[in-house]
């Protein structure tokens, strides 16, 4: 399979999640009021990659789809912003910075941080379900896009995989049990991001299989390309506080394979996710830019 080493422009996709987003924000958080929906639309239209929304849309029209999906990749984006919020309460791993800027319980308090995190699930949920009906997808496949997302995020996800992830401090764990973490604490979301977008598009079963594989393999390496750049960037190329994974004595791959060990990692994950959809015909130079993007970034 050839390579391919340009960055991929995510610009046209970002500038259409952030209306989506804005045009969320002004819908649904009047309603909710200060602080917390202020602190909600802090963190929902924050700078970022966007990889998860990007991933939605890239995977959407891989598979053919024809409608405007930035909406339902904003739902996405609802759910990532929300993990970021919990992720950095003093509970969770204490952090000051989050893309660049101070984190939402340092900006507001983590009472209302807490709060605002909770109400972005259902926020996100209803979103997801409205956007997938505007889609023309019918109600069995509206409720499926919402039961892929909030799986996702639950105890089978990202929380499950958060609990894995603190109880793990301070232990030596195998690089099988790592990679049961991280494939909930990271990996589950980004690969919902694929599902989703292929479910948009009424991908058939096999293309749906295809993309699975895709995303637990990048979702992986994105995880892995987290750990090698906590010990090798610094805290502004990052825009969070670099070297919190030694701080909090937790098991990574750079810890287990070593930085090299642990990019050749990523880079067999990323060719694994690439081949998959190759060989079911759908491997785009969009998505195989992405996922080779995912172990290069440098933030």
């Amino acid at each position: 399979m050839p390579a391919t080493s340009a960055k991929p422009d995510f610009s046209a996709a970002r500038a259409r999640i952030a209306r989506a987003l804005d045009a969320l924000c002004d819908e649904a958080l009047p309603a909710i009021g200060s602080p917390v929906g202020d602190a909600m639309r802090y963190s929902i239209r924050g700078e970022g990659k966007r990889l998860r929304a990007v991933l939605v849309m890239l995977t959407y029209d891989a598979c053919g789809g024809a409608g405007d999906v930035a909406a339902l990749a904003a739902a996405v984006e609802v759910v990532h912003a929300y993990s970021l919020v919990h992720d950095d309460l003093p509970c969770m791993d204490d952090d000051d910075l989050r893309r660049g800027r101070p984190t939402v319980h340092k900006a507001f308090s983590v009472a209302v941080a807490t709060a605002a995190g909770m109400a972005m699930v259902p926020l996100a949920a209803r979103a997801a379900f409205e956007a997938a009906e505007r889609l023309g997808l019918g109600n069995a496949a509206n409720g499926e896009i919402v039961r892929v997302l909030l799986r996702a995020a639950g105890a089978g996800g990202m929380i499950g995989g958060q609990l894995l992830d603190l109880e793990g401090e301070g232990r030596h764990l195998s690089l099988a049990q790592l990679e049961r973490v991280h494939r909930c604490k990271t990996g589950a979301l980004i690969e919902a991001s694929v599902e989703i977008g292929a479910r948009a598009a009424s991908a058939p079963p096999a293309i749906l299989a295809a993309l699975g594989r895709y995303g637990r393999c990048i979702g992986l390496a994105f995880q892995i390309a987290d750990d090698v750049l906590d010990v090798t960037a610094t805290s502004d190329e990052l825009g969070k506080t670099a070297g919190k994974d030694v701080a909090f004595q937790k098991s990574t791959y750079p810890a287990l394979l070593g930085v090299q060990g642990a990019i050749a990692r990523a880079e067999a994950l990323v060719e694994e996710g690439c081949q998959a959809l190759a060989s079911a015909g759908v491997l785009t130079p969009a998505l195989e830019a992405t996922a080779r993007y995912i172990v290069a970034r440098r933030s």
